[in-house]
């Protein structure tokens, strides 16, 4: 009953409107600094495209943080009917909505690519940005798949890793660590980058550039997490 309640189109459009407001709260009343966003620049003024990582975790603050008149986001959301909101309140942030499962990509790039994927390289062979999480959906917690980096590859695109953090939030127990921004606070936002994976990068190299994105990811979000008065979160062993 209540999971039909809330598959509900009526109930979704109402959370989608609430949960954008709550963004746009969130990216107004915030008192952000940011560290290292001048290496976008020369990127945003050859428009050209890039991957944007962050961790599954600090999904909630990638919106509020990211500078919309500078170039558009797309995020990866399931198809699933409990996505659908979040879709909804993305895409009302301004925000390019691809729909897919990263589960079903990993097995369909093996058969020579999905759908999603391929709308995935165009958004950013256009100039736009991809916004990856790469461990998610289910994890182990910051640590990173190969996802970023063989877009990057097939792309030529840089990443740039995002660490987000707010000094008011609520941590929730679940396996990403989930953080909930308050307003009304300071945050902090901490770009490092850029990574550049050649095209011919054999198993080794894209090996040696996976590693390089998860230490560089979480070298910005312990950052980020410092500058607002946190301890860092480490990852899983």
């Amino acid at each position: 009953m209540l999971k039909r309640l809330f598959r509900s189109s009526i109930l979704q459009v109402t959370l989608a409107t609430l949960l954008a407001g709550y963004m746009r709260l969130i990216k107004a009343s915030t008192r952000w600094t940011i560290e290292g966003q001048d290496m976008m620049e020369p990127l945003w003024q050859e428009g050209k495209g890039m991957i944007g990582a962050l961790w599954h975790g600090r999904v909630a603050m990638a919106i509020a943080s990211w500078p919309m008149q500078r170039q558009q986001p797309a995020f990866l959301i399931s198809r699933s009917p409990d996505g659908a909101f979040i879709a909804r309140a993305a895409n009302a942030l301004g925000a390019k909505i691809i729909r897919g499962s990263a589960k079903n990509l990993r097995k369909s790039k093996e058969k020579g690519g999905s759908t999603a994927f391929r709308q995935m390289i165009r958004h950013v062979e256009e100039g736009g940005c991809m916004a990856i999480t790469p461990d998610g959906p289910r994890g182990p917690i910051m640590q990173a798949s190969m996802g970023a980096i063989k877009l990057a590859s097939l792309t030529g695109a840089p990443i740039l890793c995002l660490g987000m953090a707010t000094r008011w939030r609520i941590g929730l127990s679940t396996w990403d660590r989930f953080k909930l921004p308050l307003p009304f606070g300071r945050g902090a936002i901490v770009w490092k980058g850029p990574i550049w994976v050649p095209k011919d990068a054999d198993n080794a190299m894209l090996e040696e550039k996976r590693q390089e994105l998860e230490s560089l990811l979480n070298a910005a979000t312990r950052e980020a997490d410092m500058a607002c008065g946190h301890a860092p979160i480490e990852a899983t062993p």
